[in-house]
């Protein structure tokens, strides 16, 4: 569970840093350089951009938090929240593919499907655990 909740949370704080210090070099590179799939969406909003790296970087931070403390509460609250900010921004992008080669869109949608199914499969490792308080 620590390693899941590890590897969510160590993508927002790349993803969230990235947006938050370098907001035009993310617009017009992320995630890899290739096809810039932020700038497929424009038009280039600074404070947008920002703001949704300042989000993305305390999303890591409750996930360190709860890999750190595996409190039961603590890890379904962090793992909730990120559902919450994660779903809808996968079905915003899944319907907003239009202008992305279809390499890109595959691995869009991958990403977002990678990072759902590791949130729940903590959500599942929390709910099999009747300790009170989750297995590391």
């Amino acid at each position: 569970m620590r390693i899941l909740l590890g590897a969510l949370a160590a993508i927002q704080f790349v993803v969230g840093l990235w947006a938050l210090f370098l907001p035009v070099a993310f617009y017009e590179a992320f995630p890899y350089g290739g096809t810039p799939w932020v700038a497929l969406l424009p038009p280039y909003n600074e404070h947008l951009v920002r703001d949704v790296g300042a989000g993305t970087l305390a999303m890591g931070v409750a996930l360190a938090l709860a890999a750190w403390w595996l409190d039961r509460r603590v890890v379904i609250t962090a793992v909730v929240a990120f559902l919450v900010f994660t779903v809808p921004h996968t079905v915003f992008h899944s319907l907003h593919l239009a202008h992305f080669p279809l390499l890109d869109a595959v691995l869009q949608q991958t990403g977002f499907l990678v990072e759902i199914v590791l949130a729940v499969a903590v959500l599942v490792l929390v709910a099999r655990d009747r300790r009170g308080v989750p297995v590391a």
